[in-house]
């Protein structure tokens, strides 16, 4: 994921629809949920991919949490890179705080602080990886 300012449609080598978004302020996380919904609803008349209602619906829940915790505990620029590949949608988040989330047991009791177990629940594949001066957080939401 290379940063890009604004909308940048990505021409991927392996041909799969891709984008990256450039998120710097406090509407980053309703001007990141508006720009997924975009991206996905595109897919049809660009690349014929149709992607079902609950998996948009999901995709956007993700966006929301991982671009929340994003701007919440992390200084500056903030990057949110989607693509679709082998039926699944492809939710990356990088940003500038070099520490690693810890995604926390299940506490009913505990308010707040639950975006990462919502995130993990939703997803078929969750990982985070330090990469530069930040780190990368990737979601992978089934289509099926």
């Amino acid at each position: 994921m290379k940063a890009r300012p604004g909308d940048q449609s990505g021409s991927p080598t392996d041909g799969a629809p891709e984008v990256t978004f450039t998120l710097r302020d406090n509407a980053a996380i309703s001007e990141a949920r508006h720009r997924a919904a975009g991206f996905l609803a595109r897919l049809h008349e660009t690349h014929g991919i149709t992607v079902p209602s609950p998996a948009v619906e999901i995709t956007l829940l993700v966006v929301s949490e991982l671009v929340t915790n994003a701007r919440k505990y992390a200084p500056g620029l903030v990057l949110l890179h989607l693509r679709v590949v082998d039926r699944t949608v492809q939710v990356t988040v990088w940003d500038t705080a070099p520490d690693m989330p810890q995604v926390s047991a299940a506490d009913p009791r505990r308010i707040g602080r639950h975006g990462l177990e919502i995130v993990k629940a939703l997803v078929q594949r969750f990982e985070i990886r330090p990469e530069g001066m930040g780190k990368r957080i990737t979601g992978h939401i089934a289509m099926a």
